[in-house]
């Protein structure tokens, strides 16, 4: 049961709220202050705002009255809770590139904790957030990585609520605008077979399967010939043991013809079906490729054809040709993998080629139905007129 406050107190500055809790300022924070089981308690409001701080301090006045206050759990120190995460994430089976970003970015956080002498995760507030986007700005991280980065962050907090290792939630309030999308390069099928015929013998195969498939980089590299099945004429996107799609989902892609003839010419002494050639620095063979070194590649060959890219663009030119060829969009999504209907609109692109060829069919369209109408017209004029004249004939005749 709790006992009454000091009624005299109010010497370091603080009001009284209600029969046993006053409010005092530290700083620009809030504190609550109050006896509960013979103890002093001074309680961190988290917040600056002295309206938030009285609404807060009402609310433990009246579980002090009904006996049910008890003493939130202390948080969590930031590097622990970000420990615990990651570990999650990990055990979630989580990709070695997505636990490599989100590693990065509690790197960053660990950091500006350290600066603004953050110690646990109440401090990882509103203002935190705000102070954590002014520092990206300034080293010009593009916003939506801002926002992504922002999320990652949320996750951690959200997570830590999850695992009582906090007991409110400092980002209550949060609100994160999605910035729009930037445009992206997308190649016309006539550019594709331009980078293919411009690449290098050992560049061909790789690349063919990816302007064949939009498959994605990972699922390339981590394909098998285990994954290849030549008598149903399909790629089979399939987890291993060390790796999984980025979905986590299984799905099989028609085998074309350029597809088949650059299968047909890949020896079958590796596990991976396309293979990096050798190096100065590493001589073996079969080794798998890295996206660095493809990537390296490929620009070489995109900077002597002028045309900008990387090699996710050729996913995007996958999707957005197949549906300017009038593949239904079922269909894409299943060839593909899953593609939301907002990245799937950003994929969607209509190339100035396509874009002059419908107007063209639109105006040749426009141009016969005009001519049908004045034929149509004319026809009609012509069998009034033709009808005028035999009546007048007959009245002729009559008087005749």
């Amino acid at each position: 049961m709790a006992t009454n406050a000091d009624p005299a107190g109010g010497a370091d500055g603080s009001e009284r709220v209600g029969e046993y809790v006053r409010i005092f300022q530290r700083g620009k924070v809030w504190y609550a202050n109050f006896q509960h089981g013979g103890k002093q308690h001074r309680p961190s409001l988290n917040t600056m705002s002295k309206k938030e701080a009285r609404r807060q301090a009402l609310q433990i006045e009246v579980k002090l009255t009904a006996g049910k206050w008890n003493l939130a759990p202390e948080a969590a120190k930031v590097t622990e809770a970000i420990a615990a995460y990651l570990a999650f994430l990990r055990d979630e089976g989580r990709s070695p590139k997505t636990l490599s970003k989100y590693t990065k970015v509690f790197e960053r956080v660990a950091e500006l904790s350290q600066q603004r002498k953050v110690h646990n995760l109440l401090g990882i507030d509103l203002a935190f957030i705000d102070a954590y986007r002014a520092m990206r700005t300034k080293l010009k991280a593009a916003p939506k990585t801002k926002y992504t980065e922002s999320v990652i962050v949320r996750q951690l907090v959200t997570f830590a609520l999850s695992r009582k290792m906090l007991a409110i939630d400092p980002l209550q309030g949060l609100k994160l605008k999605k910035p729009k999308p930037t445009p992206q390069p997308c190649w016309t099928l006539e550019e594709v077979k331009a980078i293919l015929a411009a690449s290098p013998k050992e560049l061909k195969p790789p690349l063919t399967l990816l302007a064949e498939t939009g498959m994605r980089f990972g699922e390339l590299a981590w394909l098998t010939w285990d994954d290849v099945d030549l008598k149903a004429n399909v790629l089979r996107i399939q987890p291993k043991d060390e790796w999984k799609p980025k979905t986590g989902d299984c799905r099989a892609v028609p085998i074309s013809a350029p597809m088949r003839t650059v299968l047909d010419g890949l020896p079958r002494r590796w596990r991976w079906v396309v293979t990096m050639p050798p190096s100065a620095l590493h001589a073996e063979l079969g080794r798998q490729w890295t996206e660095r070194r493809l990537l390296s590649l490929l620009k070489k060959v995109l900077a002597g054809l002028q045309l900008p890219g990387k090699l996710h663009t050729f996913r995007h030119a996958f999707i957005s040709n197949a549906l300017l060829e009038g593949t239904a969009v079922a269909v894409v999504k299943e060839w593909v993998g899953h593609v939301d209907q907002q990245v799937l609109d950003l994929y969607t692109h209509v190339h100035d080629d396509a874009s002059q060829m419908a107007m063209q069919r639109l105006t040749e369209a426009n141009q016969r139905l005009q001519k049908e109408e004045k034929s149509c017209e004319r026809k009609e004029a012509d069998s009034a007129q033709t009808q005028h004249t035999r009546k007048e004939d007959r009245n002729e005749s009559d008087a005749k």
